[in-house]
């Protein structure tokens, strides 16, 4: 059992993150700096003091709004702060007794929903966070699991076939669904996860993104051409993956011995 002073730190430590996560969904997309200037309205560009900028916490008592001009505040905010503190309390339950395995997943979890969020508001995945997390991903993997043999075969098998994807769907349909973004998304998620986990995390990526580009057809209006931010669909099914990824693999694997 994870200890609750573990989990407590976890849960407060993901409420701190998830708040400089948001910064980060912000302007790295706009190539802005995340360290200056600090936390600031976005309407009326004042300073956002300390006790105004405690998360989830200053947006209840605010009730949403910027004590300075009024202006409404996204309910992104406290979303993105509260399921960074949830995800990292999960990770820690199940990764508790091993810190450096605890430490990778935490990293992952940051940075997938960093991408997440980038690729829903904007439908981009910049180069910035998935170059980066490759390297993180491949130095971990010098200590830790799926070591760097696995850690190879992750980026080459992820990146490769989502190029081959991209690929064989433009020449089939004419449409370019998928960018380069994406490609390089899944390569990070094999250096930090291994190559068997690239298989299962697009396995449940693409019937997310089936389920998704069915319901939009039908209830949206949108064609089936349509492009999905399919980088949202990766980071959740990575999510999944990083914390039971192992149990459905071996699962798999057991109809075979």
């Amino acid at each position: 059992m994870t200890p609750v002073p573990l989990i407590t730190i976890a849960g407060v430590f993901g409420l701190l993150v998830g708040s400089f996560l948001n910064v980060c969904i912000s302007r790295v997309p706009a190539g802005e700096s995340v360290v200056f200037p600090g936390s600031r309205c976005p309407a009326c560009k004042s300073s956002i003091r300390w006790f105004d900028n405690i998360p989830v916490l200053s947006f209840l008592v605010l009730r949403g709004r910027c004590r300075s001009c009024g202006a409404a505040i996204s309910p992104r905010y406290p979303i993105v702060e509260a399921a960074t503190a949830m995800a990292f309390v999960t990770q820690a339950m199940v990764f508790g007794s091993d810190p450096a395995l605890l430490a990778q997943r935490l990293v992952l979890t940051a940075l997938l929903i960093v991408l997440f969020g980038t690729d829903l508001e904007t439908q981009r995945l910049p180069n910035v966070l998935t170059i980066p997390g490759t390297l993180v991903g491949v130095l971990f993997s010098i200590w830790l699991p799926p070591g760097l043999v696995g850690n190879a075969l992750g980026v080459a098998i992820g990146g490769g076939i989502l190029l081959a994807v991209r690929w064989l769907w433009l020449r089939v349909t004419g449409v370019d669904a998928m960018g380069l973004g994406d490609v390089k998304m899944l390569a990070m998620i094999g250096a930090f996860l291994g190559w068997q986990q690239v298989w299962v995390v697009l396995f449940i990526a693409s019937v997310g993104g089936a389920v998704l580009g069915v319901g939009l057809a039908v209830f949206g209006g949108r064609s089936m051409k349509s492009r999905l931010p399919f980088g949202t669909l990766l980071a959740l099914a990575a999510l999944a993956s990083s914390l039971f990824g192992d149990q459905l693999v071996d699962w798999y694997l057991g109809f075979y011995r």
